[in-house]
């Protein structure tokens, strides 16, 4: 069975930081093109960042650049998301993602396999 679990979502306080990871099963993420992206109520899911793993590129939004830093351990088959310095507007439910060619895109129109989803709130 095909699985991203993500996990690392919670409460947080202005200006604080998360860690998001996402663990896959069942195939590897080794060679594929992988993003996080986030929903916020009433609004469309977005991507946040992805990696390409054609030529290692890292790609993220405007909103969060120099902020978030996505990367991937090939050896425990895990992606992660390591969020610093949030804000209220980071608000939102976060998935992970895969695809199965190397490029990776911030449209989730790319992506075949999902994480279930895990809420990140900012707030004091």
């Amino acid at each position: 069975q095909l699985q991203l679990v993500e996990s690392g979502g919670g409460l947080v306080q202005p200006g604080g930081s998360l860690r998001l990871s996402c663990a896959a099963s069942g195939f590897t993420l080794g060679h594929r093109g992988i993003g996080w992206f986030r929903q916020a109520p009433g609004k469309e899911r977005e991507g946040v960042s992805c990696f390409s793993d054609s030529d290692g590129s890292t790609h993220y939004t405007d909103s969060v650049k120099g902020r978030f830093t996505i990367s991937r351990d090939n050896a425990k088959n895990t992606m992660y998301l390591q969020m610093n310095n949030l804000k209220p507007e980071d608000t939102a439910v976060y998935y992970c993602a895969a695809r199965s060619g190397s490029e990776c895109y911030l449209s989730s129109f790319y992506y075949a396999y999902w994480g279930q989803g895990t809420q990140v709130t900012v707030s004091s």
